[in-house]
């Protein structure tokens, strides 16, 4: 047995510690593992989100492309529609006033980066409209085109009608112009039965036919005309005399002048004869022509041509002679 300065104890029995270390390891693993767990969670619904918003913003793009490229395909039409017709440029000045506002609203929603959903849709609402509007331009622009067409035929039918019509009329009116000719020189008189008498003026007033030159007073002029085709009406005869010494007989104191004659261009004559006529009738003409005072006959051959409508239409001759000692 075992001594010792101090009394012994028996230990009392007590409970046991327990151990909190583990417990809290365990929830903070617990915890970690929650936080991990929501943290890995979280970052799949963001990527969803993210991956969501990416196709959502690929789709908006792509459809905002779209609608830029139909805006552009509208404004293409519009310009070659405005471009190529200026009647139509005229007939559109009523309606720039809607398209420019329409043009004007679109490209301010193309122009935004981030277009929302419901400007898109009223863009393409716009540009509907702006279509619609080009199409009745385009409708307009076809009708015109039909018309212009029709209008260019029609012309072209009566430039060949005119052209017809004005080749008739120069035909026509050559045709008339050759008739007209045709029976100006038809309707010239013809002269027959010339005669061309030397007269001698007797004192008590009786006249005698003589040859003599120098007892010759006047000569009498006598011939008959008819024309079937000439209208009734008054006409000019011209006589023409040439002397014994070649040189035409022209008294301006006694009548005489000059006129014009279809071959030989102008030519004097000694008398114009005023001749009334009936168509289809022959007329008789005389008139006598007297040398001025003064100046006798001259001895020789006498020609005298007959004119009407610038032609000869007959001549005949008379020799004056000189005489005997007692004529």
């Amino acid at each position: 047995m075992s001594t010792t300065n101090y009394p012994s104890a028996t230990p009392q029995s007590q409970p046991p510690r327990r151990d909190f270390k583990n417990l809290i390891i365990g929830l903070l693993a617990a915890g970690f593992l929650g936080t991990w767990g929501y943290l890995l969670y979280n970052n799949n619904k963001q990527e969803q989100v993210h991956q969501t918003d990416q196709t959502q913003i690929a789709k908006t793009t792509d459809e905002k492309g779209q609608i830029q490229k139909n805006f552009d395909d509208a404004l293409v039409r519009l310009d070659s529609l405005t471009g190529n017709n200026n009647k139509l440029q005229a007939q559109l000045t009523t309606a720039n006033s809607d398209i420019a506002k329409k043009k004007s609203e679109i490209r301010g929603i193309l122009n935004k980066k981030n277009a929302t959903t419901a400007e898109l849709i009223k863009a393409k609402q716009l540009i509907n409209d702006l279509n619609n509007k080009i199409s009745d331009l385009e409708k307009q622009v076809q009708d015109l085109t039909t018309q212009n067409t029709q209008l260019t035929a029609d012309k072209t039918q009566l430039t060949q009608d005119k052209d017809k019509l004005t080749q008739d009329l120069q035909t026509t009116t050559t045709d008339k112009q050759n008739l007209e000719k045709k029976v100006d020189v038809a309707s010239t008189l013809n002269a027959n039965n010339i005669a061309i008498t030397p007269v001698h003026e007797r004192k008590n007033g009786k006249e005698k036919v003589t040859t003599t030159a120098k007892r010759v007073d006047k000569l009498v002029i006598s011939f008959d005309v008819n024309n079937r085709i000439a209208q009734s009406g008054q006409t000019d005869v011209y006589v023409c005399i040439t002397g014994p010494d070649g040189k035409e007989i022209s008294v301006p104191a006694l009548g005489s002048g000059s006129f014009t004659t279809r071959e030989d261009g102008d030519k004097p004559y000694t008398a114009k004869v005023p001749v009334d006529i009936e168509a289809g009738k022959t007329k008789s003409v005389q008139f006598a022509w007297k040398q001025q005072q003064g100046t006798d006959f001259q001895k020789g051959l006498y020609k005298i041509e007959i004119f009407h409508n610038g032609f000869k239409i007959g001549e005949g001759t008379r020799e004056l002679k000189k005489g005997g000692l007692f004529s």
